[in-house]
């Protein structure tokens, strides 16, 4: 149902794409930052990543995953921390925007797991603030290197959708 309902909604598409974590041509495209835009798909997402949350707080980096934070933050009751990819140029500098308590559990939010690598150094800037995380929780793992690289790092990926499923579906 979630597959259909991105394809319909123009957040995945099929064809051949350059993208900026991969070498080589995907056979898929995947856009939730458009998806999101759309509220009834927003409903969706924010229902299945609501019912994988464990943790008293959720965090992403900015933008993809940002209105998903949002939606998931205010369904739940829980708060979100967004995480800038560089520090800010004005005001406090800071990379993060939001209140991290001292050993609190948070679960990232992604949009697209590619190489895991910015949900690594997410966790990683997390983890120096002081927080426990150990989950990263994807709308698409594309299935390139993501889950093994955050094992290393001590961390789960949960997906609600993987790109062998996808692809499986497309005729």
């Amino acid at each position: 149902m979630l597959r259909e309902l991105l394809v319909e909604g123009g957040a995945i598409k099929f064809g051949e794409f350059k993208l900026t974590h991969l070498e080589r041509p995907s056979k898929f495209y995947v856009d939730i930052k458009k998806a999101a835009t759309d509220p009834a798909i927003l409903e969706v997402l924010t229902e299945q990543i609501s019912k994988r949350v464990t943790a008293g707080r959720v965090a992403g980096v900015e933008l993809g995953a940002v209105p998903l934070l949002v939606a998931v933050s205010m369904r739940l009751g829980v708060p979100y921390v967004i995480i800038r990819r560089e520090a800010s140029t004005h005001g406090t500098g800071e990379r993060l925007i939001g209140e991290i308590r001292p050993n609190e559990a948070i679960d990232i939010i992604e949009d697209v797991a590619t190489t895991g690598k910015t949900a690594v150094a997410a966790a990683r800037l997390l983890r120096d603030r002081g927080a426990r995380v150990a989950r990263v929780i994807c709308v698409v793992d594309r299935e390139e290197g993501a889950a093994g690289l955050l094992g290393l790092n001590g961390l789960e990926l949960v997906a609600l959708l993987r790109a062998s499923e996808l692809l499986a579906s497309d005729k």
